[in-house]
């Protein structure tokens, strides 16, 4: 039995890209610029990029039997991730997710099919984790498997969750996982009852609300933590942005990694800020994926700084 460093399981589907000048109005029409066609979803680009970091990862999820699913499986291949655990669903339909990139921002509109497979049965989950695995990246497309995965994985192993918006079973997520990292608008979710508190009391608020260690993307901003009271901000370094597509699936693969090679909190936010800010240089979620000496090397520009320590009541 190969020990595997990071388990990703969620969301693959296929990314068509288009690239314009500007996002049209409803009723006309623009020239396209560039089109590519890449693997995508949040499990599948995650999975990519930690084999592109050197680490050992394998991929569980659903793919249809169709050319979709066949390209999806042929990419993660092609990044050396390990993929025996994919499942092919025979009547299944491999889900598209249309992104539409304006060329001078390099920010993305996505369009995306909702995935129609089957959902991934906890039987299967535990023949897996008969595999030594340090590290459990969750994607939003499984977050019904809270209730089960504390349990089937077993101690020592570090559950990262990729909080993408509020589903069922939510309150049960936030509770297993170790890493909860939503993006900033999560914060703004009318079942978290924040609105009309200020940024930083919305952090510490949600920190109280989960299990585990909190940390929270923020876009061109980079993102924040959560460490003894104390709120801590690492801006993103400047980089030549071409596609955001892909830096949210970097920084939540990057994190996992960095957990699973156990670097402290401040070290794991300073590399996924830049493997993620890096991986925006190129089209596609994948391509601009740094390798690990180029993350290194970038991370160790970055500085955290203290934002805001917890008031006692």
């Amino acid at each position: 039995m190969e020990k595997i460093d990071v388990l990703v399981i969620g969301r693959s589907c296929v990314d068509i890209i288009s690239v314009v000048e500007q996002f049209p109005r409803e009723d006309t029409k623009v020239p396209l610029l560039y089109r590519l066609m890449e693997g995508g979803g949040q499990g599948g680009t995650a999975s990519c990029c930690i084999a592109r970091l050197g680490g050992k990862v394998a991929y569980y999820g659903h793919l249809g039997n169709d050319d979709e699913g066949r390209f999806c499986l042929k990419r993660l291949q092609d990044f050396r991730v390990d993929a025996k655990f994919v499942e092919i669903a025979e009547d299944g339909k491999t889900p598209v997710a249309y992104i539409f990139i304006t060329r001078e921002s390099g920010k993305r509109t996505i369009i995306y099919e909702r995935s129609t497979l089957p959902e991934l049965k906890p039987d299967r989950l535990a023949q897996i984790f008969i595999n030594p695995v340090k590290v459990i990246l969750l994607d939003p497309e499984v977050t019904y498997l809270a209730k089960d995965i504390k349990s089937l994985a077993g101690d020592g192993v570090s559950i990262v969750y990729d909080c993408e918006r509020w589903h069922e079973n939510m309150h049960d997520m936030m509770m297993v996982a170790d890493y909860f990292i939503p993006n900033f608008e999560f914060l703004q979710t009318r079942e978290l009852n924040l609105s009309g508190l200020s940024f930083d009391q919305q952090m510490f608020s949600l920190s109280e609300m989960i299990n585990g260690c909190l940390v929270v993307t923020h876009g061109a901003e980079g993102a924040y933590y959560i460490l003894q009271d104390q709120l801590f901000h690492i801006p993103a370094p400047t980089v030549e942005v071409i596609d955001t597509t892909g830096a949210g699936d970097n920084f939540h693969a990057a994190f996992s990694l960095a957990v699973s090679l156990d670097y402290d909190l401040s070290a794991a936010v300073k590399f996924s800020v830049a493997v993620a800010s890096l991986s925006c240089r190129k089209y596609g979620g994948r391509q601009g994926i740094p390798d690990l000496s180029e993350a290194h090397a970038l991370a160790s520009t970055l500085e955290d700084r203290v934002v805001s320590i917890k008031q006692t009541q």
